[in-house]
């Protein structure tokens, strides 16, 4: 019988799971923010909350708990100074799950984990790709580049 059996295995051994988590809390409580696949991201979610209610605390304790866990020093700092205090007033529920779309790849279904309130968005957050041009009115010149080309052959055999 599996009674109580219900964690995620994720076809690893418990030593490279664990460690695949530990790298994903670190990389969620640096960037606030990570791209991974849905199935990781239901199953560190619940650590996740976990290590923010840990670090509401604010005891010695509690941060060595927390450090167990996430091996970085300068983002457990910052999970307990900022992170925690964002969160004060907040009984639970400190992660949401965004769902992106397949990975190109296998298909595999990806999404955002990300803290609830997390700072708006930066630079580095732009969606990678071409953007759009936007298109000039009827009246106007179609190809402003191919008048500076020509321009520029103008000059050239001047």
């Amino acid at each position: 019988m599996r009674h109580r059996r219900g964690n995620y295995k994720l076809g690893r051994r418990s030593d490279h799971r664990l460690a695949m988590f530990r790298n994903l809390l670190t990389s969620l409580f640096r960037h606030e923010r990570v791209l991974t696949t849905e199935a990781k991201a239901k199953a560190i979610r619940p650590t996740a909350d976990e290590m923010v209610t840990l670090a509401k605390r604010e005891s010695l304790h509690a941060r060595r708990q927390v450090l167990s866990m996430v091996n970085d020093t300068v983002v457990v700092g910052r999970l307990f100074d900022t992170i925690a205090a964002r969160f004060a007033d907040r009984p639970g529920g400190y992660t949401r799950i965004v769902r992106v779309g397949p990975r190109p790849g296998d298909a595999a279904p990806m999404v955002y984990l990300e803290l609830v309130d997390r700072a708006e968005t930066t630079d580095g957050d732009k969606p990678k790709g071409k953007e759009k041009k936007e298109k000039p009115p009827k009246g106007e010149a179609a190809a402003p580049s191919r008048r500076r080309k020509k321009e520029k052959a103008a000059a050239a055999s001047a």
